[in-house]
């Protein structure tokens, strides 16, 4: 687990540092807003079509490192990227980083789903030592009975979500700002570089799991696919809860292009304070993940709830938000509800997907959550050409607060017990 652990938080620090470096090395190359726009297009939105096959592909090999192949390859195409800086020409650039952008999101799903399945074989063997001990001293055990094993297993894979949001939450906060420095002090390429170093050592450390599912031998890659979607058509609460982040993902994204508009023109705060607003919401990511973190067994539906509600809140904040000290708190608050709200979903759909379908389904959420960032950044910018930054703020804000309602009409508890129970 510690090693899984460690593999993503370096594979994440590693991608902050090359999309900050293609990013500012597009823009230097080319002048043109609309490049970077087609880069991020390229790394996530094209990739998201291909990613469940990908992960289904992956999950039907017995062989082992198969998962590493995927960070190999990155750093392959990485490597390949900063090469390409010496030499630039763009349509190569966004060829590279669609390839690597769909090894990306399916090794994402995947390392989430062997996060999780190793969660609760620990948790199983901790079931066991606990039966074992009860069966040798026959006492009542103080406090109560043991928990169920399923509830054990449950607790789990909230614990090692939990986790691994916290390790995404402070990467969130470090990678921009030592991506940033990096590229101003020794280039883009030499960032490109580190960056492929990390998916090398996260493939390293993850050599020797195995995604493997016993249940697609004989089945073609359309047959799981398949499966996966006729699974997620029938669990209600399962598909309500994708389709209800899928929108709620198009609304936080929208903030991206106003929130430049919002802190120079509307707030007249500059690029320091623009800078400020980021790094605000950067803090209360982390706590927001903290706060999970130590309140990871309460009910996953209000945990995923009251998350959207204050990234809404924060929206409508800055909507209102007199001066730059007002809007710093609001974000803190955004970003409160953006550390809780990521890693709680996750558990609910892991929660409401049979083991054997979890890498397919969370192939499909990295897909759903790869093409909202383009529809969003889409709405934002449109908002603001059509009306102003505070004006398309509150927009978004009461899209998320909308967001918010629909998560509440979600039954992920009982839906999960529907489905355990085949009703």
């Amino acid at each position: 687990m510690r090693r899984i652990i460690a593999g993503y938080t370096v594979n994440r620090l590693g991608t902050w540092l090359g999309a900050v470096a293609l990013s500012l090395a597009v823009y230097d190359h080319t002048h043109n807003a609309i490049a970077v726009a087609g880069l991020l297009i390229a790394a996530q939105a094209l990739p998201a079509f291909v990613v469940p096959a990908l992960v289904a592909r992956v999950e039907a090999s017995p062989r082992r490192g198969e998962l590493s192949g995927l960070y190999f390859f990155e750093g392959i195409t990485t490597i390949a990227l900063g090469v390409m800086l010496y030499h630039f020409w763009l349509p190569a650039i966004l060829l590279l980083v669609a390839l690597d952008g769909t090894a990306a999101l399916a090794a994402s799903a995947l390392l989430r789903t062997e996060a999780a399945r190793a969660g609760r074989a620990h948790a199983r063997v901790e079931a066991a030592n606990v039966e074992e001990s009860e069966q040798r001293n026959p006492n009542p055990r103080v406090g109560g009975p043991s928990p169920a094993p399923e509830d054990l297993e449950q607790q789990a894979e909230q614990k090692v979500n939990a986790t691994i949001n916290v390790a995404f939450s402070a990467v969130f906060v470090v990678g921009p700002i030592l991506g940033g420095a990096l590229v101003a002090g020794a280039g883009a390429p030499t960032a490109l570089f580190l960056d492929a170093a990390s998916f090398l050592i996260c493939g390293a450390l993850l050599v020797d799991l195995r995604p493997h599912v016993e249940e697609a031998e004989g089945m073609t890659v359309r047959a799981r696919l398949r499966a996966a979607w006729d699974y997620i058509n029938q669990a209600r609460a399962l598909r309500a809860l994708l389709l209800t982040q899928t929108a709620a993902l198009v609304f936080f994204e929208s903030a991206a292009p106003i929130e430049v508009a919002y802190a120079k023109t509307t707030l007249h705060a500059g690029d320091r304070g623009y800078g400020l607003l980021v790094t605000m919401w950067g803090i209360g990511v982390v706590a927001g993940s903290i706060v999970f973190a130590r309140a990871g067994r309460g009910s996953l539906g209000r945990m995923v709830s009251l998350g959207t509600l204050a990234v809404g809140l924060a929206y409508v904040g800055f909507a209102a938000s007199p001066s730059l000290a007002v809007a710093c708190v609001a974000a803190v608050v955004g970003g409160m509800g953006n550390g809780m709200q990521w890693a709680p979903l996750v558990s609910a759909i892991q929660l409401l997907t049979p083991s054997h379908l979890q890498g397919r389904v969370m192939g499909a959420m990295e897909s759903l959550g790869a093409i909202s960032p383009a529809i969003g950044l889409a709405l934002g910018g449109g908002l603001v050409a059509v009306s102003s930054a505070r004006t398309a703020f509150l927009v978004v804000g009461l899209g998320a607060a909308l967001a918010t309602l629909a998560f509440m009409r979600i039954p992920i508890e009982r839906g999960a017990a529907a489905e355990a129970s085949g009703t």
